[in-house]
């Protein structure tokens, strides 16, 4: 079995009894079509052959209504609990991506584009309902009832039952070479499909950049070009779906008159009963409605194939170790009155990939309560260092200890409630500002909200906005200013409280008045906690207890600022950069 199609039936585990339910009433159903046929067999039969009044015909009547309205209830209660199946897999299905996406990191988790990930999530997802809801209740029906109908023909008509016994392999075989072209089709599509929702919310982010550079007109070629070609993916598709249908009925339809002939000419020379060869005509179509449905059915296995392929590819992401499992008991932090934290590296390697190195045994000691800042070209490893802490990425080799206990040790959700971390460019979701701070502390009060923003030198924008701290503010903080959205960023980390605090430059790229009360900001902040900080700027580094100087992974030297402008050339060569071009 491949391993889309393990994946798709592992999926069964959490709603196995409602479809047993579904697929067992419409059984049901299906099967009841044999009384539905003799009763309409023999009641024609009657009238035609009999003179039958209505009075001779009542309790039959009766019988018939009753299967009809019997038979309604069962496939509308099979097709309910096929419905409420499929909703538990697609809520499972998503909320398994998400736990995945979560536990892997944002690290991992971007090796794709974004555009890609929510179109699988939302369409990726929904794809798969009739997997579930149709083909595999057709493939349990189309196992059954056939097998049934024929059984109950070969008495009555043995040369009617030969006629479908022989036909049905032969529509089956036309599915199946249909099929083989049908199922990369499926999968292309999707891929197809992925690609453009990719390039289009890239588009919609990079929108500024483009109109800039006068390239807005260009990348509206490329999704035109990207969205005929997924038109020409979904048109192959369709045909195939059409011609799967066409032969099907094409198929259906013949054997039906060829049962229909054979039995009117056996009526011609007497040689049948015509309530008999009534019945078996009823039942005919009944029984290659069966076989119809699952070629219908055979799109959206074909989908829903397609639709899990690119699921299972997020699934696969990540490169897992022991302390990535948040599910296993793990000690909790235990951390001194004060709230001091100190972290250590002791020979630490990590590398993204088998030819990508990030760190080479690494090793450092970043002290308690003290401003430590990591400086260093770009990809010399500094943000590696931040994603290993935050618990983004672990280890291939060595350790991170803090407060001398091994992290690995230590459940991600206890170590990071005590880290409060503040990248270059603060994300805030679409909601109050509010809401926004509220990420520091879950059940702030609206006093302690207004407090920290006042630390956060916020405080007298919010109050300017219409709805102040109720203000709705965009994805991203559509709206706001950079400097605005930093210092939001800023209050929730004040409102956490945390005795660790990581900065990434949180004052670059702004105006210089945002800047000063950013860094003022900072300051106060970093009172009594470990702080760790990429710096960028000379100001930032001059007032660092442990300037920590990073080349190609590995740590070349440790001090403070007028231990190295003194003592080391590579450090001097930065700071010359920087007078140069006013940032490392």
């Amino acid at each position: 079995m491949s391993k889309i199609n393990l994946f798709i039936k592992e999926q069964v585990k959490t709603s196995r009894n409602e479809l047993y339910l579904a697929i067992g009433l419409g059984g049901l159903s299906g099967l009841l079509v044999i009384f539905q046929a003799w009763l309409m067999a023999t009641m024609i039969s009657d009238v035609i052959f009999k003179e039958a009044q209505l009075a001779e015909l009542q309790n039959r009547l009766w019988y018939l209504i009753i299967i009809f309205i019997i038979r309604a209830i069962l496939n509308w209660t099979s097709n309910l609990s096929a419905f409420k199946a499929v909703i538990k897999i697609k809520l499972d299905l998503r909320d398994k991506i998400h736990r995945h996406i979560q536990k892997i990191g944002p690290v991992h988790a971007t090796k794709k584009h974004s555009g890609s990930d929510v179109n699988t999530m939302i369409d990726g997802v929904e794809a798969i309902e009739k997997y579930y809801t149709s083909y595999i209740p057709g493939i349990a029906f189309v196992s059954i009832l056939p097998l049934a109908y024929i059984i109950v023909t070969f008495p009555f008509d043995w040369i009617s039952g030969l006629v479908l016994l022989v036909t049905a392999p032969i529509i089956v075989f036309f599915m199946i070479m249909i099929g083989q072209g049908a199922e990369k089709l499926n999968q292309e599509q999707w891929r197809q499909l992925s690609r453009l929702s990719s390039h289009f919310i890239d588009t919609i982010q990079g929108l500024p950049t483009l109109k800039i550079f006068n390239a807005a007109k260009r990348e509206a070629a490329i999704i035109a070009k990207l969205a005929d070609e997924y038109r020409e993916r979904t048109m192959s598709v369709l045909k195939v779906a059409f011609l799967s249908s066409l032969l099907l009925e094409f198929f259906s339809s013949i054997g039906v008159a060829i049962v229909a002939v054979l039995i009117g000419f056996r009526l011609l020379d007497g040689n049948m009963e015509f309530v008999d060869g009534l019945f078996v005509l009823l039942l005919a179509p009944e029984y290659y409605l069966s076989i119809r449905n699952m070629g219908g059915n055979y799109h959206a296995k074909m989908e829903g194939i397609g639709a899990a392929e690119q699921i299972i590819e997020i699934l696969d992401r990540g490169d897992f170790t022991k302390n990535t499992d948040t599910n296993l008991l793990k000690s909790d932090l235990n951390l001194t009155n004060n709230k001091s934290i100190s972290i250590a590296f002791k020979n630490l390697s990590f590398s993204y990939e088998k030819d990508r190195q990030a760190l080479t045994n690494f090793n450092l000691k970043i002290p308690a309560n003290k401003r430590t800042v990591l400086i260093g070209e770009s990809g010399s490893g500094k943000s590696t260092i931040v994603n290993l802490i935050l618990g983004f990425i672990q280890t291939n080799e060595g350790e991170i200890l803090v407060n001398n206990k091994d992290i690995s040790k230590i459940s991600l959700e206890t170590w990071r409630k005590n880290i409060a971390w503040l990248p270059q460019q603060a994300h805030l979701f679409q909601g109050t500002i509010a809401d926004n701070i509220r990420l520091g502390k879950e059940n702030a009060t609206e006093h302690e909200v207004k407090e920290a923003a006042r630390l956060a030198f916020c405080d007298e924008f919010i109050e300017k906005l219409p709805e102040t701290y109720n203000t709705i503010i965009g994805e991203r903080g559509a709206g706001l200013s950079g400097g605005q959205i930093q210092r939001i960023a800023l209050a929730r980390t004040f409102l956490k409280d945390a005795p660790l605090l990581i900065l990434d430059e949180a004052s670059a790229n702004l105006d210089r008045e945002s800047e000063k009360l950013i860094e003022k900001s900072i300051d106060m902040l970093s009172e009594n906690r470990t702080v760790i900080i990429i710096a960028h700027k000379l100001h930032t580094i001059e007032k660092a207890d442990q300037i920590v100087l990073i080349k190609n992974g590995t740590v070349l030297n440790t001090g403070t600022h007028k231990q190295l402008i003194n003592n080391n050339e590579h450090y001097q060569e930065l700071i010359k950069k920087y007078h140069e071009t006013f940032t490392i």
